[in-house]
């Protein structure tokens, strides 16, 4: 069974459609959505295991420029 996650993403002022689209082609991104609120972005995300998810944001999604922060939430 695929371990999922929905990533709140907070991007710099101007960048939300550039982080985005940056986003949407990592692989395991299953999608990611602009949104209105606290947040400019969420994405859904899915792996193997925790570590892949963990792998995933640490070396793809925060290599991403624009991003201010990010809150992973994982699917119980």
């Amino acid at each position: 069974m695929a371990v999922k996650a929905y990533v709140l993403i907070e991007a710099q002022v101007g960048k939300t459609k550039e982080v985005v689209e940056a986003i949407r082609k990592l692989e395991r991104v299953v999608s990611v959505d602009v949104v209105a609120g606290p947040y400019d972005g969420i994405a859904v995300v899915e792996g193997k295991t925790l570590n892949d998810i963990g792998d995933l944001i640490a070396t793809k999604v925060h290599a991403v420029a624009g991003i201010s922060r990010t809150v992973t939430c994982l699917v119980v």
